[in-house]
């Protein structure tokens, strides 16, 4: 566990609506993300928030501003994902993105395979940004509450299939390997992997 002395990780949410940001409706994407966190992180860790419209330069603009002026270790985004004309995040992620990490993409739309075939439609990303004193995690979610949490969590076993994998099970080893605060999970909610030593 981590002791007193160590960093706290620090987390940046952005919710991407253009309804949402005009209050047109309620946004769900951030108290989901909120909510999951809090629940399946053991130790304390600090949360900027933010929810702004599908406007890339801004996408662009607040992801710089999470990771390298508020030191973001991790950073979350829900909405903007699929093939509309205004849905920019993924092409916003990309632009400030020093390294690609495939493999989020990849399992994010497995899972979401699991309960409806338009999962292929999303173009959610999992990006790395560094600076030379930082390096930052950047992950594309969905949008919808069930949907964040299924991705994140994964799915259990049953008795028709064998379970699924959540993402986060990979993103506390993978900040160890960017140099940034260890995070432990409760495993009843996701078990993080991390190779014996």
């Amino acid at each position: 566990m981590s002791s007193l002395n160590e960093k706290q990780c620090v987390i940046g949410l952005i919710s991407i609506s253009d309804r949402a940001s005009q209050a047109i409706y309620s946004d769900e994407g951030l108290p989901a993300l909120e909510a999951w966190l809090h629940e399946a992180i053991i130790e304390p860790f600090v949360l900027h928030k933010k929810l702004i419209p599908d406007e890339k330069d801004l996408i662009e603009k607040t992801l710089i501003e999470m990771s390298d002026d508020l030191g973001c270790d991790l950073i979350l985004t829900t909405g903007g994902t699929g093939p509309s004309r205004r849905d920019v995040t993924p092409e916003a992620t990309l632009n400030i993105a020093t390294k690609v990490m495939p493999g989020f993409g990849e399992q994010m739309r497995q899972i979401s395979l699991h309960f409806v075939p338009t999962a292929i439609l999303s173009r959610q990303v999992g990006v790395i940004r560094e600076t030379p004193n930082h390096a930052c995690l950047i992950i594309n979610l969905p949008g919808r509450p069930r949907a964040i949490r299924e991705t994140l969590q994964g799915l259990p076993d049953n008795e028709k299939q064998k379970g699924v994998t959540g993402i986060f099970a990979s993103i506390p080893y993978c900040l160890e390997l960017m140099g940034n605060p260890v995070i432990h999970t409760h495993d009843h909610i996701i078990k993080a992997f991390r190779p014996k030593k």
